[in-house]
């Protein structure tokens, strides 16, 4: 599409920056409180500009979580264009830059979607079932990060202290402890409960977890951050996503090991690499792949871990593509 008018949106939690460019010429910047009203009464402003028209702008901003909501409510309701881009992405977009305020920040992501305007995605709601199991899973992995960090030091005090002081430890502690058990079953209850709910969940659910080695955790991860194979359809992205895909490291005569990027969803990369684990014990030709890389071949067991991964996305997304479950000895027809 064609725009006239970009806009720039620095995103806080009380407040949005609004950098107005028309063409590569910068209008005017205004600060606003981050609420539905103050949104509302915004794009009415912009409403005012000679030539204005919502479907000649482009909105740009970073993604910053729940901070976004009110934004991206009030815009998508009024059907304008919106891009979401990680901070990551437009700051290495912009080359070496200097000084930092909201303001200038605001400038910055308008430059940033005049630059590469026709390359960026339109952003589009997920369906509210993804929405709704994507907080489920958020909630899961707070409670579990709660119940570690009371659960860890009280194991430890009962190897290295007194036991009767360690006793009185675990008894303060186990109502708690107890609750987050509770509120961890009923959060998995409810996840369950909406993938059995929806077909479409239920399909993916079951071609995904039929891959071995991959649980319903990994599985709904996976179906939550690609958007159900929406956003991500190729493996070799969801792995580029992940932090599996290896990088060559070249320059001139220097020849360096391939080595994956940091940046990467790290929690999706510690579901693969347990998920890995399992699927090594548990299928045989992952089993065998992996003893005779490392005993044969001497290749680096992480390395090898790491490949492990890679076959495992490339089995998911075989799966979801065929629309069929994995099958163990499976073999290709030849015509």
């Amino acid at each position: 599409m064609q725009f006239e008018f970009f806009i720039g949106i620095d995103v806080s939690k009380n407040e949005l920056d609004f950098a107005v460019v028309q063409n590569k010429s910068l209008l005017f910047h205004r600060e606003i409180a981050n609420t539905p009203s103050e949104i509302s009464r915004f794009i009415r402003e912009l409403s005012q500009i000679k030539g204005f028209k919502l479907d000649r702008a482009l909105f740009c901003m970073e993604h910053t979580g729940i901070y976004t909501a009110h934004l991206l409510s009030g815009l998508y309701k009024r059907k304008a264009n919106l891009c979401l881009e990680s901070a990551t992405q437009i700051r290495s977009s912009l080359g070496n830059i200097r000084g930092k305020n909201d303001k200038m920040d605001a400038i910055r992501i308008a430059e940033y979607a005049v630059k590469n305007h026709q390359e960026l995605t339109l952003w589009a709601p997920k369906r509210l079932v993804i929405q709704q199991l994507s907080r489920l899973a958020a909630t899961r992995t707070r409670l579990i990060k709660a119940k570690k960090m009371l659960d860890v030091p009280l194991s430890e005090a009962k190897l290295f202290t007194d036991s009767i002081l360690s006793k009185a430890d675990c008894a303060i502690c186990s109502r708690t402890l107890n609750s987050i058990e509770l509120d961890l079953k009923k959060v998995d209850k409810a996840m369950d409960e909406i993938i059995a709910s929806d077909p479409e969940l239920t399909r993916l659910f079951n071609l995904v977890t039929s891959v071995s080695g991959i649980g319903r955790v990994t599985a709904t991860q996976i179906i939550i951050t690609t958007n159900e194979f929406k956003d991500i359809n190729d493996p070799k992205k969801y792995a580029c996503y992940s932090g599996v895909a290896p990088f060559s490291r070249e320059s001139g005569m220097f020849r360096g090991k391939p080595r994956v990027s940091h940046m990467a969803n790290k929690k999706v990369k510690t579901l693969l690499h347990m998920s890995a684990l399992v699927a090594i014990q548990h299928n045989r030709d992952l089993k065998e792949f992996f003893y005779r890389k490392i005993d044969q071949q001497k290749k680096n067991k992480m390395s090898v871990i790491n490949a492990v991964r890679n076959k495992l996305i490339s089995r998911i997304f075989a799966c979801v593509r065929l629309n069929k479950k994995y099958e163990e000895n499976y073999q290709r027809l030849v015509a």
